[in-house]
Formats: C-alpha cells, structure tokens, sequence
C-alpha cells in the first residue's frame, strides 16, 4: 500500500460506491418506468408504487447508515485531536474551529498539529486547505 497524502486520502469503499449505490439507482429507475407503465392499470398500480417506495426507502437507507457512521467518527476524531492537542499544548483545541476543520487537522503530525491547529483558527481556513497545507501527512487509514 502506497504512504498516504492529499491526492489519494479519500477513500472509495467499492461495494458501497461501485456496486450498492448504482444498484440503488437502477431499482429507482425500474420502480419510476413500471409506476409509469402501470398507470393506468388499477391491478398494477399499487404493488408499482409500493416497489418505488421501497426503492426509495432503501436509498435513504443506505444513505442515512453512511451518514450516521460518519457522524459517529466526526465526534471520535473531534475528541481524539482534542485530546492531542492537550497532551501536547495542556490546552483544549480553539472553540472557534469548525468540526469540519478539526477533522482535517487530523492529517497533521504533532510537529505541526499546534500551529497548524492556531492558524486554521485565526484564519477561518477552509478544510481543505488545511490539509493542503500539511507538509509531512500523518496517515489515517481508519476513516470510514
């Protein structure tokens, strides 16, 4: 496995984003053509419309079980480099910074977590320019 760093930190998970979503997105479609197709017929209608709200229904599904898993890690990560930056500075993480920026920061190494932590804070930087602005990445392959 190649060292980790901005271009290719992002992580594809292929049976979620290559197989399970498109998938998703053909049931939708099939579901949204036979409710379509079945219009008219009073037998169909209700098992057409049943079929494209289950469609529906997973899609939310799937997204809503990748968001909720993401937001569960968001709070682990905001308190792990609060933790961090403690252990290193004996003071917690500036409040301003937004979880979006601390989750970035996370790419930092110690040597530069502090002022890198500082600088994203009195300078409202955006996420990704944090990271961008890490100099030697600190993996972190635990990402969901």
């Amino acid at each position: 496995m190649q060292p980790q760093n901005y271009a290719n930190h992002r992580q594809v998970v292929p049976l979620f984003h290559m197989v399970l979503l498109p998938i998703l997105a053909l049931t939708f479609i099939g579901s949204v053509v036979n409710l379509y197709e079945s219009w008219g017929d009073h037998q169909r209608i209700y098992s057409a419309s049943l079929i494209l709200v289950l469609a529906f229904c997973s899609i939310l599904m799937s997204f809503f079980c990748r968001i909720f898993a993401l937001k569960a890690q968001d709070r682990a990560i905001r308190a792990e480099e609060n933790l961090r930056h403690f252990a290193i500075t004996g003071k917690l993480l500036d409040p301003s910074l937004h979880i979006q920026q601390i989750i970035a920061l996370r790419f930092a190494p110690d040597a530069e977590f502090p002022a890198l932590a500082s600088k994203a804070a009195e300078g409202k930087m955006a996420p990704d320019a944090v990271k961008r602005a890490v100099k030697q990445w600190r993996a972190d392959t635990w990402r969901v």
